[in-house]
């Protein structure tokens, strides 16, 4: 069935589990010559229903208890509600997900359960969440072929990904990474004339920004600069995002994901924002959600905005190409755009924006995620920014471009990044469907860890929510300083060397076969527009009192441990990780030498 067919999916589900065993007792029981009177039909029924359903669900527990066996696996443990199908636990992490902090709802589950793997069990469906290093590790990586996508991950998101490389799997998947490989080799991200373009639009804006003693919401600047410069990268054309209007101070509402502003980019972004805030929703809310939007696909409004921005994109590129076929003109792949090399590859205008719009989506929300956390840092730990920028003066000078060379080159600038990364992975959760056939999990090695060696089962069709953010944040992998932001762990000869043996334990670029085409180019954009940044300002400081009502911390947040208890900002997670209500800062020239 197509992804795209939710409501025809839920109701054919609903009629298998409700229209036909009705029908079947109905026919049983006129055969039987059995009648209940008007009043007792509906009750009868509906007990007759409730016990078909608990005896056919016991009977599926024996088959995997029975799979398990011969699998010579354990189970994974089970969160227990107190009402049926865990409803009181669904209810309780809706509510909690409006106001805690970044996946903190499923950390106190682990933490209640002393575990780091486990089935949440939602309304009579196993879905398994995950912290545990090794698991996430087989899922992606030694496990690989045992995992996908998987259909309802693909239903979530076909209204606004459709047949993008991040909403598709095995051949289709595979053409799209080939395809898109060519343009992430080295000699194309170190190229840096692209960066240099925008990086000096952005600064400006901040300089005059700046000069008025305005602050600058550095979420929102972040995210039209990755935009232009990928749009220019892969498209060849600029999308002039940073010539919109700008969010104002104590003015500019929030958005879905920070800001909102009342042009045609405002428009986009919203858009863009919302589609990931609805697939999150409904990921929540699990196997029902079809049932919320049996009458409207609320992204399709969503869909027709961005569409209107990206469409006549790929209609020049399929009019180019037609041109140049007539022409008898032919250009090596060295010479072309992405959107060129994907216009060679098909004729599909839908498979061509579909692609387009995930590489966007990958290309402006990592890197403007890593920006906005790297300057967060700077602005609550001024130590950092000075150690940084008499880095940058030391290789680059007050004003010179940085090469290749010298951003390798720039040990604590990678310190930084890495460990923002860390702290703050881009997709600080994601999720993965196990195949038809059941397999094993291998055994954990971390905290919570029980003393039964066997590994863990893992029922076929079901889905796997691994959480990087939770992982690299593990006391276990990371030590009792989990939790503190310290770059110099990446300097450190013992600590790297523990990081080179296990890889996994830090991976905010994903691992194994679907590991992110982009890691590098997203290095290589935050690192110079850093060395920019560091050469023209040398103050950085949180301007909370512009802040949007409701984005701020809440006081609740105190009593908890870890990041939560002294964060000054609210980071939350739609698809990718953001600040809510953005990051309002003030960039300065102290004049300060180094």
């Amino acid at each position: 069935m197509h992804p795209g067919c939710y409501r025809f999916r839920l109701l054919s589900d609903l009629g298998r589990a409700i229209v036909l065993p009705s029908a079947s007792l109905w026919v049983a029981l006129r055969f039987l010559n059995i009648r209940f009177g008007p009043i007792l039909s509906i009750p009868v029924y509906l007990a007759i229903l409730i016990l078909w359903a608990v005896v056919k669900g016991a009977l599926l527990n024996l088959a995997h208890q029975r799979t398990a066996q011969q699998l010579g696996a354990q189970p994974i443990r089970r969160v227990v509600g107190k009402w049926p199908g865990n409803i009181d636990v669904l209810l309780k992490m809706m509510k909690a997900f409006k106001t805690s902090y970044v996946l903190d709802v499923y950390l106190q589950l682990f933490e209640e359960y002393q575990c780091t793997t486990l089935n949440t069990r939602i309304l009579w469906v196993d879905t398994i969440i995950t912290m545990d290093q090794q698991h996430s590790k087989f899922v992606l990586s030694t496990g690989f072929g045992h995992f996908w996508r998987g259909y309802s991950q693909k239903e979530r998101m076909e209204t606004f990904l459709g047949q993008g490389i991040f909403n598709r799997d095995d051949e289709m998947w595979k053409m799209h990474r080939n395809v898109a490989r060519p343009f992430f080799a080295r000699e194309r991200i170190s190229d840096f004339d692209i960066f240099e373009k925008y990086t000096r639009r952005t600064l400006s804006l901040v300089s005059s920004l700046s000069a008025a003693d305005q602050p600058c919401e550095a979420q929102d600047l972040f995210s039209r600069l990755t935009l232009d410069a990928a749009s220019e990268f892969l498209f060849g054309t600029d999308l002039q995002t940073l010539g919109g209007s700008l969010p104002v101070a104590g003015k500019t509402e929030m958005g879905p994901k920070g800001s909102a502003t009342d042009d045609s980019w405002g428009a986009f972004a919203k858009a863009f924002e919302m589609a990931q805030q609805i697939i999150t929703d409904r990921g929540r809310i699990g196997y029902l959600w079809p049932l919320f939007e049996l009458f409207k696909d609320k992204n399709e409004g969503n869909a027709a905005v961005i569409q209107a921005w990206l469409d006549p994109l790929v209609r020049r590129a399929l009019e180019d190409k037609r041109i140049a076929e007539k022409a008898g003109i032919s250009s090596p792949v060295a010479e072309k755009t992405f959107m060129q090399h994907l216009a060679d590859s098909t004729d599909d205008p839908i498979l061509i924006r579909d692609q387009l719009l995930s590489v966007l989506l990958a290309s402006r929300d990592t890197t403007a995620c890593l920006l906005t956390f790297v300057t967060y840092f700077m602005a609550i730990y001024p130590e950092v920014a000075i150690r940084l920028r008499a880095e940058v003066l030391e290789h680059c000078g007050p004003r010179n471009a940085p090469t290749y060379e010298n951003i390798k080159n720039m040990k604590y600038m990678r310190a930084v990044i890495n460990e923002v990364l860390r702290l703050y992975p881009p997709v600080p959760l994601n999720v993965r469907e196990s195949r038809a056939e059941a397999c094993t999990l291998p055994p954990s090695d971390t905290s919570y860890a029980n003393d039964d060696p066997r590994p863990f089962y893992m029922p076929g069709s079901t889905t796997i929510m691994y959480l990087p953010l939770l992982m690299q944040r593990n006391p276990a992998l990371w030590g009792p300083d989990a939790d503190v932001f310290d770059p110099d762990r990446w300097l450190q000869p013992d600590r790297v060397a523990q990081f080179v043996s296990n890889p996994t334990m830090y991976a905010p670029f994903s691992a194994g076969p679907r590991i992110c085409l982009g890691q590098n180019y997203a290095y290589n954009e935050a690192s110079y527009f850093l060395v920019r940044l560091l050469q023209e300002f040398d103050s950085f400081t949180l301007a909370p009192e512009f802040q949007p009502a409701g984005s701020l911390p809440p006081a609740e947040w105190k009593s908890r441990k870890g990041r939560q208890s002294v964060e000054r900002i609210w980071p939350a997670a739609a698809l990718t990780l953001y600040v809510k209500g953005g990051l309002w800062v003030r960039f300065g020239k102290t004049g300060h030498s180094v």
